[in-house]
């Protein structure tokens, strides 16, 4: 995978070390990669995630999903063993119509991930795959959500899209795969109705190169979106967006940047140095 400038971003009771330790235990080749009192930098199989010790202001929950791409019925069940410790099955591993062994479950950090028996190669190597679930408020809005990203998005390919039974759920989808700024990514509209939707508990960081690139997706994002501090937004379906430059570690090693990122709502590179 070329390097990664969607980073799937988990808020945290104040224990994000403690939950990545747990993952790496977990998941094969994972690491912690730096670890803060504020922000734990974590390589879960390949992919990166970021822990934020936030408190209880935010909780993740099922609108956003991680989907872990397994090859072999021993590493699905070993991962869906540990991961059911303390958690909650929402969908038993079993057998379904479109796999011969998934299931769907919220870990002790109520983290919500699908464990899927397949192939790399049908998600692009990409073990772990962030999935986007439009319910409550947003239900019906993911193909509309989809092209609203591939709008945005300078690399941006689909690679499929499966409907509802027009019985069911007409014109809304029930998977679809695309990829953006070269990560893979998975959206859907839920098949169940849900009193829940997208939350600052899981964002996604886009780390820019500078500062047009800020002001790009920072644009787009809150033109029918949100805005928020310190690089924080919303985008017009209520998904939480982190706009950063790629080296906002470096930066805020200067007490007076800490300072200055506190009242900016867009990030102004030029105001941190």
């Amino acid at each position: 995978m070329e390097k990664q400038t969607i980073i799937p971003s988990i808020w945290f009771d104040n224990n994000a070390e403690e939950a990545f330790l747990y993952y790496q235990s977990i998941f094969p080749n994972s690491s912690i990669k730096k670890s803060s009192p504020i922000v734990v930098e974590a390589n879960l199989s390949g992919v990166n995630f970021i822990g934020i010790n936030g408190g209880n202001m935010f909780q993740p929950n099922s609108s956003i999903s991680f989907m872990v791409l397994c090859e072999t019925q021993e590493e699905i069940e070993h991962i869906w063993k540990n991961l059911q410790r303390n958690g909650k099955v929402l969908m038993s591993l079993d057998e379904y119509p479109w796999s011969k062994c998934y299931g769907w479950i919220i870990d002790r950090y109520h983290v919500s991930w699908q464990l899927y028996l397949g192939k790399l190669n049908d998600v692009n190597q990409q073990k772990i795959v962030p999935t986007l679930m439009f319910c409550g408020p947003q239900q019906g809005k993911c193909e509309d959500a989809l092209n609203y990203y591939e709008a945005i998005f300078p690399n941006f390919k689909q690679e499929g899209i499966l409907k509802y039974d027009e019985n069911f759920r007409p014109n809304q989808i029930q998977h679809s795969q695309f990829v953006a700024n070269n990560f893979t990514m998975m959206a859907m509209d839920s098949g169940v109705d849900q009193d829940f939707t997208f939350t600052e508990g899981i964002s996604l960081t886009i780390t820019c190169k500078n500062q047009e690139e800020i002001d790009f997706y920072w644009n787009h994002f809150t033109k029918n979106g949100e805005e928020s501090r310190c690089g924080w937004c919303k985008d017009a379906f209520g998904v939480s967006w982190q706009i950063v430059p790629e080296n906002i570690g470096q930066l805020l090693q200067n007490p007076k940047a800490q300072e200055a990122l506190m009242k900016m709502n867009k990030i102004i590179i030029s105001d941190l140095i």
